[in-house]
């Protein structure tokens, strides 16, 4: 087939995937252009497109990442900002996105079906090939000086949230220490601060004008649509205007040098000695933990069953509680690290292989890294665990086929791009680099000794890298210290009279981005019909804790009767939801509700050490725990155990076993086993207290979960289990937990034995059955086979985070906490007032759109914080199981002002001085399709989707559907009202409160703005950090 053409493209590759023969892959280049096509044909309701860049840069100035957000600034032939995004949201599709890494960047969008997809698709390329960069769109989302003398623009405000966190700062120092000087490896793609208050929009111009031509240019397709009418649609919309722009030079043009390969970057870097190392220092007022990066070089890019082999290795060595480096660095009473990460940078000329060690005492971090080698020696010499390898093996080939049946194609998108950076021409290497399960195969006839080679070829005996990240309270000072004198010494250089000019070109910038988008350029874009979307079939039948059954799903009948042929008794609530698949999922939820308040902040490692404590059995069987994990890790393909599903239902306690059908018996055992019977050691629980006190010196330099937490506490009272697991509860009781454990062991196991015995509770018991139900044997029996028949089966109703609010979160008025945190120099806030509450409120649908036209892409708030450069993302999150309202910002240099600003909005949106106009209601319909549609976009989400609506929201199964068709009955005036009526009150301090997590550089200023709006505002340190 390697002659085939379809208009102006060749095909370059064409093959089935052996192990997925439902996934089709061709590859087609232009040989009028150069543009490369890659469709990824496989049956899905979602179609995504990831479009791929090759970008090169040998600085700092972040001219790709600046480009990764102006591209979205509008078009030759869409010159008007935010057209894309509109057009988008009439496509259904969720808003386009993109992302920079330091060899490429990608542009991304999904669509449920095919047909919007196509429309968008010429849309989008033009904007990534001829977009307009004018001065506003640089202004706004790159960079300026606002009134107040403060740096801002959404790139800016980006780097300057990353620029100083000790990841940022160690992947820094490895770039300069590790890569040629001559590479654009070293680069910082994103921009440093510095270099982005000097960067000029002539330079992102060139920059573009060298980069982003057809040739350097891959479309990625991924999704069921067909491969001749994707390919007409490009030779039709994109070829003609590529060829008008003089750009049509074939995939070769005179001079190009293909990026990374044909480049000074192709040089694989040479490490002197054995090692070379460099301490760094990072802010952190908490001196007590940092961090180690270990890099070595590795094998090519195109190596791929060694690659694999590598990969596997550091599975091996710390994917559980028994792997080598675990058990010897985590999983002990004074824990050296939280965790050892080994991972692959795929470059032009060979991979950089990284091990990461998290949360190093400051007293190890000189030490830590020889010692590893030292652990990797004595694992080579005692010799590889060929029983554990082939479990690990196993386990992987597994997983690997869950994906697959989870994601499809889609799977792959990753090694599509490699193939297109750094891949042969021919497209030769395609097949062999998406090849994954027969590396599987390859490495099963592997013996110990080959994998001890690996160890000894690419870490033991290699040179290394090694970064050493210090926290420093001095440099969190001084940075604090230098950017206040930066900010005065440039209020000063521009005066008064320059912050005036500066303001307003900033608003003459933003209101040149906020012209209207002519409502014909986007009606011509008629919205999909919702009958196109394909939806995955669920059948559903519950067992009544009566013992009955009940089908949920009347139209279809195989499964009642297949459940109705098992006679078992089962005195339990189980819901069976049956989809096709090859895998079973078992799950158990457990009601907290009965939990004492002293005993919610165990939860934590109650959940923590679940799964590695030792068992014991009804027939007295002793499991240590270790064999508890080898025997999981034996008989799974997953498992997993948490609060809550996502988002919501944090109240109840969650225990996920994910096996093979034929393991279906397997997983109900040790579901019953790892409920009822683990046994509480006090050396298993000391090392999960050890544990947390590593890693929490982590969350705490983590400002979205410090804001989440801090906000937690002021809404929610003692009741609430999710808040018990959150940091701020944790920095009180772990340190208090790891003295008791010490002190008072056997009491410590009361607690958790009693904490166990109330979530055992029969009438808080709920299971979940989902997969592939109708090839199971017995499946009720298996589960009257393995658990004890109850005492007590009447269910009490399911634990809601509205039970648990504070007084404050039943009433949020006035308050308003400001969290000072040294490790990071911006601003992420939360703002919540109450709201409608359960899952099928009758004003739902209309605060849905209306939530949707605010947040949508290119929307309000979008336009008016993100596009003026206030915060990096704004967010309004509605909360049906508590009854809140959010409303949310993100990496902001200046959050007051993103407030006031997003308050002037939602005012005027309230009293009908904004107007919504009927394309808007249009697009945010649309858009909300997509979101419901990719909640049930495969197997394993559509059965996951129907537990939760059935089971514990009190819904039936197709509610999302339901929803669907009551969002089009919604008008511009039921949302103004919704607007008004709900979301109005979170820029209200009288129905408010607020939480900001900022730098120290600006807490004042923050305080002294919300006390301006009539907020009451306390200023807090979190322990450690003041």
């Amino acid at each position: 087939m390697t002659n085939e053409a379809v208009g102006n493209f060749v095909l370059v590759e064409h093959f089935k995937l052996k192990y997925a023969d439902e996934i089709t892959v061709s590859k087609w280049r232009s040989r009028e252009s150069g543009l490369t096509v890659v469709h990824l044909d496989y049956s899905a309701p979602i179609v995504k497109g990831y479009f791929v860049v090759a970008t090169e840069i040998f600085n700092d100035s972040g001219c790709p990442h600046t480009l990764e957000h102006l591209i979205f600034q509008g078009s030759e032939n869409y010159p008007h900002k935010g057209t894309l995004g509109n057009l988008a949201n009439r496509a259904f599709a969720t808003h386009t996105n993109a992302g920079t890494t330091i060899d490429y960047t990608a542009y991304t969008i999904s669509t449920a079906g095919s047909q919007g997809f196509l429309q968008l698709l010429p849309v989008y390329v033009d904007h990534i090939l001829w977009p307009t960069l004018k001065p506003a769109g640089f202004t706004t989302e790159v960079y300026h000086i606002n009134g107040k003398a403060q740096d801002a623009g959404v790139v800016y405000s980006e780097m300057q949230g990353r620029e100083n966190t000790v990841d940022v700062l160690t992947a820094r120092a490895q770039q300069s220490l590790f890569y040629p000087k001559t590479s654009a490896y070293r680069s910082e793609v994103g921009g440093m601060m510095e270099a982005l208050r000097k960067l000029t929009l002539e330079e992102i111009r060139n920059y573009h004008a060298t980069y982003y031509v057809p040739h350097n240019l891959c479309l990625i397709i991924a999704g069921s649509l067909s491969t001749e009418t994707l390919l007409d649609t490009v030779n039709k919309e994109v070829e003609p205007v590529i060829a008008a722009h003089g750009q049509a030079k074939g995939p070769r043009p005179g001079g190009w040098r293909r990026p990374f390969l044909e480049t000074p970057s192709a040089e694989t870097p040479k490490i002197q000695g054995e090692k070379q190392t460099e301490t760094i220092e990072f802010p952190e007022k908490d001196e007590s933990a940092g961090k180690v990066l270990l890099t070595f070089v590795g094998p090519l890019p195109n190596a791929f069953l060694e690659r694999k082999a590598i990969d596997i290795l550091g599975t091996y060595l710390t994917d559980s509680p028994v792997s080598p480096l675990t058990r010897e660095y985590v999983e002990i009473s004074s824990p050296l690290c939280a965790r050892v990460y080994f991972s692959q940078d795929i470059c032009a000329s060979f991979c950089g292989l990284d091990v990461e060690i998290d949360s190093v005492p400051t007293e190890h971090l000189e030490t830590i890294d020889e010692r590893l080698k030292g652990s990797l020696k004595r694992i080579v010499e005692k010799g590889i665990d060929m029983e554990r390898m082939r479990v690990v093996l196993k386990t992987g080939r597994l997983k690997l086929s869950s994906e697959l049946e989870s994601n499809g194609g889609d799977r792959f998108y990753l090694d599509v791009i490699r193939d297109f950076l750094y891949g042969r021409e021919d497209g030769k290497e395609l097949q062999a680099s998406m090849w994954e399960l027969g590396y599987y195969d390859a490495l099963d006839g592997w013996s110990s000794g080959q994998w001890a080679d690996i160890l000894r070829k690419y870490y033991i005996d290699a040179p290394s890298i090694v970064i050493r990240g210090k926290p420093s309270a001095q440099l969190a000072d001084r940075l604090e210290a230098e950017e206040k004198a930066r900010i005065a010494k440039q209020s000063e250089r521009l005066g008064p009279e320059g912050l005036v000019r500066l303001e307003k070109e900033l608003e003459a910038a933003k209101k040149e981005n906020d012209a209207p988008i002519p409502a014909e350029v986007l009606i011509k874009f008629p919205v999909p019909d919702i009958k196109s979307i394909s939806w995955i079939p669920v059948q559903s039948v519950r067992n009544d804790s009566d013992k009955s059954l009940v089908r949920l799903t009347e139209e279809l009948e195989e499964l009642a009767k297949h459940l109705a042929g098992d006679a078992a008794d089962l005195p339990y609530f189980v819901q069976f939801d049956h989809v096709k698949s090859e895998f079973v999922s078992v799950t158990a939820y457990l009601s907290t509700a009965s939990l004492p308040d002293r005993l919610r902040p165990y939860v934590a490692i109650y959940l923590s050490s679940f799964f590695s404590l030792p068992v014991v059995r009804a027939d007295d069987t002793k499991l240590s725990h270790e064999d508890v994990i080898n025997q999981l890790k034996k008989g799974t393909v997953s498992y997993n155990c948490g609060t809550g599903v996502g988002s919501l239902f944090k109240e109840l306690v969650r225990i996920d076993l994910k096996v093979e059908i034929s393991q279906y018996e397997f997983a109900i055992g040790w579901l019953h086993d790892l409920i009822f019977n683990a046994q509480f050691v006090a050396e298993r629980l000391a090392v999960a207290i050890a544990k947390f006190q590593r890693i929490l010196s982590e969350w705490k330099r983590d400002a979205s979960r410090i804001v989440d937490s801090v906000l937690g506490s002021l809404t929610y009272d003692k009741t609430s289990t999710a808040q018990a697991k959150e940091v701020t509860a944790l920095i009180e009781i772990i340190p208090k937990l790891a003295q008791d454990i010490k002190e008072s062991p056997e009491a410590v196991i009361k607690d958790f034995e009693e904490l166990r015995s109330r979530l055992i509770n029969p009438t808080g018991l709920r299971f979940s059955v989902t997969g592939n139900v109708l090839a199971v044997n017995k499946p009720r029996g298996a589960w009257s086979e393995n658990f004890p028949t109850p005492t007590e089966t009447a269910l009490v109703p399911v634990p809601l985070s509205k039970d648990t609010l504070s007084p404050l979160g039943k009433n949020p008025v006035k308050k308003a906490v400001v969290v000072t945190l040294p490790t990071t120099e911006s601003s992420f806030a939360i703002h919540i007032t109450n709201s409608i509450s359960g899952f099928n409120h009758p004003e739902h649908p209309a605060l849905c759109v209306a939530v949707e036209i605010l947040q949508g892409g290119e929307s309000f708030l979008w336009k008016s914080i993100r596009g003026a450069g206030l915060a990096y993302g704004a967010n309004i999150l509605l909360q049906l199981e508590s009854g809140l309202l959010s409303f949310q910002l993100y990496r902001s240099p200046d959050s007051f002002k993103a407030f006031e600003e997003a308050s002037k909005v939602v005012r005027g949106l309230a009293d009908g001085s904004i107007v919504v106009e009927e394309t808007s209601l249009e697009a945010a319909k649309s858009s909300l399709v997509c979101a419901l549609a990719r909640q049930v976009s495969t197997p394993a989400r559509a059965a996951s989707v129907s537990f939760v609506n059935q089971a514990l929201k009190s819904v039936p199964q197709d509610h999302g559907r339901r929803t669907l068709e009551a969002l089009q009955k919604i008008t511009v005036s039921d949302v103004r009202d919704a607007i008004g009526k709900y979301i109005l009150p979170l820029f209200n301090s009288s129905s408010s409160i607020a939480v900001v997590v900022s730098g120290p550089a600006k807490v004042d200023e923050i305080a002294k703005g919300l006390m301006s709006v009539g907020f009451e505002v306390e200023k807090r340190t979190l322990p450690g950090s003041a």
